[in-house]
This record gives C-alpha cells, sequence and structure tokens, in this order.
C-alpha cells in the first residue's frame, strides 16, 4: 500500500509543475483575448515543445489570413527543397545560329544587381562586359536577347490586390531580376499649390506617371505607385509629406528582363561596342506558347554568373520580410517539380510546398497559398501547421541550424527589432512578423538553453490600432515564456 501511495505521490509531483504551467499559459491566453481591440477579431494560437506536444492553444486548428509569416513556409521548403548551398545562375552565351548575337539567360536569381547583402548592385555590369569582349568583335553589331521566361510571365499572383500592384513590394517576378526589380522614385514637395512635383527616377526609368498625389502635414508617406506588369504606364495616389526638397517612393520595374538588356547595352556601349537590337523572350515565347515545333535557344555558353547561397537568400526574406525574395523561391521550387516554362512556375511551386510537407508527415489541409511571400489576402494557414512546421524544422530537419538563423530575433533585428525590446525575452525570441490590413501574426521559436518552444499567434480582423494590437501580443509572450 505504501509502495503504491508512494508511486502516486511522484506522478502528482512530476505533472504538478505541468499542469500548472499550462494553466498558467491558458490564463495568459484569455488575459489576450480579453483585450478591447480583439473583441471582434479572428484569434488562433499554438505552443509546442519539440515533441510536438502541444502545451497552449487557441482555436489553433482553424486556419487564418497569414500574410508575411507565409515566408516560413516558404523558405523552410526551399530549404529543405534546395539545399542552404544552392546558388542561381545567369548565363552569357553566343547564339550558335547567329553568331552575333548575345544570350543572356537567367534562372530566377533574385539577387542580380541587389541593394540587400551587401552587395554593390552595378558591380557585375563590368565583369559581364569583360567576358562578352572577350567573346565578340567589338568591331561589329552586337544583338542582345534577354532570355526571361524561365518562371514564364505570370510575375505576380492573380490574388494581390489593386493597391498593391505596382508598388515595390509587389514587384513582378520572372527569369530576370534586376535591382530588387525596383526604383525610386523622387519628389519635390516644397509648393502647396501644386501636385508634388516629380524630379527623377534612380535609376533612370523610360515611365509615364498620371500624378493624383496630395500634400499632408504628418510627416507620413501614403504614397502607391499602380501599374500593371510590362506597361509603362503608372498612376500615383495618396498623400506623401509637405514640406521636403525631395521624397522619394519606390516601385517595380515593369520589366526587369528588358531593361538587364537596356543597361548592358549602355555598358558594352561605353567600353566601345556597336549596338544592334536589343529584346527579351516575351513576344518569342507567346509566339511559340501554341506550336507544336517550339524551338529552344541554340547557346554557346561562355560564361555563369553565381548569386548568394540560398541561406543568405532566405535570411534576407525572413529578417527583412523580402517578397521579392520568397516570390523567387516559391517559383524555384516548382521548377523542381516541372521545367516546362509553359506551365506555372507559382501553381507547382504550391503544388511541391503541399506535396513536401505531406511526406513529412504534416496535416496540410488548413494549408491554402496563392503566392510565396504572403501578400495575398486569400492565403490560409492554422496555427497548428505552422507549429508542427517549426517543430520539424527544429526536431528533424538537417538544416535546423540554418533555418533558425534565418529568423530575426526579437529586440534586435529585421522587422521584429522593436517588439519585446528591453524584457527578459529580448534575443531569446526569433520569430518572423505578419501584417496586412486588418491582420497581425507571428510565429518562430522561445530559445533559453536546452529550452525550445514553437509557437504562433495569429489575429485576424482587429479593430483599434495595430500598436495596441502588437503590444497585446507582447504580453501574451511574456505570459507564456
Amino acid at each position: 500500500m505504501m509502495k503504491t501511495t508512494g508511486r502516486y505521490l511522484l506522478i502528482f509531483l512530476v505533472l504538478v509543475p505541468y499542469i500548472l504551467n499550462a494553466q498558467v499559459k491558458q490564463a495568459g491566453i484569455q488575459t489576450f483575448l480579453d483585450h478591447q481591440g480583439l473583441r471582434h477579431a479572428s484569434v488562433g494560437i499554438c505552443v509546442k515543445d519539440l515533441s510536438g506536444r502541444q502545451l497552449a492553444g487557441y482555436n489553433e486548428d482553424k486556419a487564418y489570413t497569414p500574410a508575411s509569416i507565409l515566408k516560413v513556409v516558404t523558405t523552410a521548403t526551399a530549404l529543405e527543397t534546395l539545399g542552404p548551398g544552392y546558388k542561381y545562375q545567369t548565363t552569357l552565351a553566343a547564339d550558335k545560329d547567329k553568331r552575333d548575337r548575345l544570350l543572356v539567360h537567367g534562372y530566377g536569381d533574385p539577387t542580380l544587381g541587389t541593394g540587400q547583402l551587401d552587395n554593390i548592385p552595378d558591380a557585375f555590369l563590368p565583369q559581364w562586359a569583360e567576358q562578352i569582349r572577350q567573346k565578340f568583335d567589338t568591331t561589329k553589331n552586337l544583338n542582345i536577347t534577354i532570355i526571361d521566361d524561365y518562371f514564364g510571365y505570370e510575375g505576380v499572383s492573380q490574388r494581390w490586390i489593386y493597391q498593391d500592384m505596382g508598388n515595390y513590394y509587389a514587384a513582378a517576378s520572372y527569369g530576370i531580376s534586376i535591382y530588387d526589380n525596383t526604383y525610386k522614385l523622387f519628389f519635390n514637395t516644397m509648393r502647396r499649390d501644386t501636385c508634388p512635383v516629380i524630379i527623377s527616377t534612380q535609376p533612370e526609368m523610360n515611365l509615364s506617371f498620371r500624378n493624383t498625389l496630395t500634400l499632408n502635414t504628418t510627416g507620413q508617406d501614403n504614397g502607391y505607385i499602380h501599374g500593371e506588369p510590362f506597361s509603362v504606364n503608372r498612376i500615383l495616389s495618396g498623400d506623401i509629406p509637405a514640406g521636403k526638397p525631395s521624397f522619394s517612393i519606390k516601385g517595380d520595374i515593369p520589366d526587369p528582363g528588358l531593361y538587364l538588356g537596356e543597361v548592358l547595352a549602355k555598358t558594352l556601349s561605353d567600353k566601345g561596342f556597336k549596338i544592334g537590337s536589343v529584346e527579351n523572350a516575351y513576344d518569342r515565347y507567346y509566339n511559340q506558347m501554341y506550336s507544336e515545333n517550339r524551338k529552344a535557344y541554340n547557346e554557346d555558353i561562355f560564361y555563369r554568373h553565381e548569386s548568394f547561397p540560398l541561406k543568405d537568400i532566405i535570411k534576407d526574406t525572413n529578417v527583412r520580410s523580402n517578397n521579392h525574395y520568397a516570390e523567387h523561391l516559391i517559383r524555384t521550387v516548382g521548377r523542381t517539380k516541372t521545367t516546362d516554362i509553359y506551365s506555372s512556375a507559382l501553381d507547382a511551386g504550391i503544388d511541391k510546398t503541399k506535396e513536401l510537407w505531406k511526406t513529412r508527415g504534416l496535416n496540410t489541409n488548413a494549408l491554402t497559398m496563392f503566392d510565396g511571400s504572403g501578400l495575398a489576402p486569400s492565403n490560409a494557414v492554422s496555427p497548428a501547421f505552422m507549429c508542427d512546421l517549426l517543430v520539424y524544422m527544429q526536431a528533424k530537419s538537417k538544416y535546423a541550424d540554418v533555418f533558425l538563423e534565418s529568423l530575426p530575433k526579437a529586440g534586435e533585428n529585421g522587422t521584429v527589432s522593436s517588439r519585446l525590446k528591453g524584457t527578459r525575452l529580448a534575443g531569446k525570441i526569433s520569430m518572423k512578423s505578419g501584417s496586412i490590413y486588418g491582420v497581425q501574426c507571428f510565429a518562430g521559436y522561445y530559445t533559453d538553453g536546452d529550452k525550445k518552444y514553437a509557437f504562433t499567434v495569429m489575429v485576424n480582423n482587429f479593430t483599434g490600432s495595430r500598436s495596441q494590437v502588437v503590444q497585446a501580443i507582447d504580453k501574451l509572450l511574456l505570459s507564456m515564456f
């Protein structure tokens, strides 16, 4: 009898801390749910240890709009599929059928000419020019064709909204990217009797702007650039700060392949080349779309330009919430499923993502993707799936360290540099943030020595200010860890 009593006492003493800990977490969740700004919101929460055991939750199996925490899914998928050392290639070749034609073939490198990753944007141009000089005669006309059809020309998700299209954060993704597919548009806003005066673009772009911008005295940037891919016509709307001799907003380069051709042509011309035609593969692609005898370019490759390694790309994707990189990643994953340039690289990437996580033992029923970045409001995922993926990436992935390193640390860097700053959780929380209109989400890890937990907090359709909701989430995390 004494032995039995002792056994029960031991079990009781072991279980009590877990029970109390769970009660504390659930109490913290209830306090969070009682926040005034969440009265009409949809909320999902999940916390799991690395064994997959759930420690706390609320509506964890419901699907919510994730915004940019979807990048956690995209970057994990790319890492598992391609490996941390994967490098994109852009090749330079002579056309075997037309020896006076230079072929520049892009395979989806989002970092060509990037202003990120401590890169010098124009550094590749003189390197390319020297390689081209060794292959072509500078006294003869050189025609340039940019083959930018690796992902096809479905550069944006059909579920992206009008307000986003044309802005830098909604830049289209093709086989060629240049300068992050982004330009700056500069204004002088000193005059009050007219709309903001356009000064210039950087880099110089041949675009036509209909300017409906107004001025504000709040100092806030509420300016938007609207436009379709491949169109030179752009509409400016919203308002920007008054009293600035030089103020800029950012837009997307509408035809990055052709723009690369123009930039390369100028570089070569300055070095003594005679430039003939400059074109991309757009017309050829659509002319051959329904042909039974599609013809590939006949390339004599003489140089291969390599990107930064994937581990650097996914880190920038998560730390800065880089939509452009994420969209290239999901399409690159798609091209591991099918190399047919006439198939949708985006759809294939989404299919591959779901297939991958099913084979890893995750339930993907709550995962709905329409892009890789989370920009589409139609995306949906459950906190439980997010936690299961996070658990897998630390408990089972051979790239666990690389993936953890890709997430910004709360209170220290990236989009969460101001979160939990000065608290006991600063530096111990590695998490991705996600926000679009009415949506605020966080997903990541709490690490303290040997302790490590995966968590996801998703809030949709909140009322009140975003800052109040974010502060409430900070308090929730402090109550749970």
